[in-house]
């Protein structure tokens, strides 16, 4: 999916928004995510590889997810940031051409990365909930191997920005440019690229999302409530299951509601060729572009507020680095 488009024609709608206004506003807003998401994402990735109880198939995979989403502030925002206060393309020559070709690609992986890694997550909670006495349905090795497997997969549906990314000269510099049309002909050809994109990484596993986490609420709900003085070990894995299984729903409801509006935004764009590209739309554009990229900045927020396992790890981490500087 194209995210990486050029984001400074909404500060030409004046008449909505006072252009200055809205730059400088959307400067500290992406600044703030650059930085929560650079720092928590971080966070949670040191939190499950030193905490050796934590090292289990979800907690690995939502450091699989944090990692992914350390991508975007990386590659993304300060491109973005670098278009609006500087303008053209800062790095010429082959270092430029391949910077240009790399950024979009990985934000691309990014984002397939994370979805992927919420459908696992997703089979994790489905096994642990409503067959919970069969042995684990993803073990730690074959965790390791579908992490890697997320990555490997996700990497040919991106492969054609390293061929229709290009550095284009214009009257004020240069600039990174999807020349899709020029590389593989009618503009067409991308649209259905990115509808098949948006149905295989977005629609498709919303609606498998959907049915795994509503069978799962259904088994819980028919599941005896324990009782307030009873501590059997099946009452505890029940309890720690709703636990987990909150802040899991918690991240894939952050992860669509940050995405699914850009997704429709965009598929629209390409598909509706007599829409009205003006200030109303471009706001909103801007707007629903921003939304998604928060959502690398929530998660790890979602992870250590609502895990008391993570914010113990954090605790401790935090002590050890303390010990060591003292």
């Amino acid at each position: 999916m194209n995210t990486t488009g050029n984001g400074s024609s909404s500060w030409s709608c004046s008449s909505l928004i006072n252009p200055e206004a809205l730059k400088v506003g959307a400067t500290v807003a992406y600044s703030l995510i650059l930085v929560v998401s650079l720092v928590g994402n971080s966070l949670i990735v040191l939190i499950v590889y030193n905490t050796p109880t934590l090292r289990k198939p979800i907690n690995m995979l939502i450091a699989n997810m944090a990692m992914s989403d350390l991508l975007l502030p990386i590659f993304l925002i300060p491109v973005r940031l670098t278009d609006w206060h500087v303008g053209p393309w800062l790095i010429g020559g082959t270092l430029g051409q391949a910077l240009c070709k790399i950024h979009p690609s990985l934000v691309e992986i990014s984002m397939k990365v994370s979805i992927q890694s919420l459908v696992l997550i997703t089979v994790d909670r489905y096994a642990a909930v409503v067959v919970p006495l069969r042995s684990p349905l993803i073990s730690r090795k074959v965790c390791r191997c579908l992490i890697v497997g997320t990555w490997i997969l996700a990497v040919p549906f991106c492969w054609p920005y390293l061929f229709t990314y290009n550095l284009v000269e214009y009257q004020e510099g240069k600039r990174c440019m999807n020349q899709w049309e020029v590389i593989f002909g009618e503009k067409s050809s991308f649209a259905i690229y990115l509808l098949s994109a948006c149905i295989l990484f977005f629609y498709i596993p919303f609606v498998v999302l959907v049915i795994l986490y509503s069978i799962i609420l259904i088994k819980l709900k028919k599941q005896v409530h324990p009782g307030e003085q009873s501590a059997s070990a099946e009452e505890q894995r029940t309890r720690r299951n709703r636990n987990v299984l909150k802040m899991t729903i918690a991240i894939v409801v952050a992860f669509f509601i940050c995405w699914i509006p850009f997704s429709i935004q965009l598929v629209t764009i390409y598909f509706i060729p007599k829409i009205t590209l003006d200030c109303k739309f471009r706001v909103s554009y801007t707007v629903v572009y921003f939304m998604a990229c928060t959502n690398c900045a929530i998660n790890p927020i979602i992870c250590l507020t609502c895990s008391s396992n993570y914010r113990q790890a954090l605790r401790r981490l935090v002590n050890c680095c303390g010990a060591v500087q003292g």
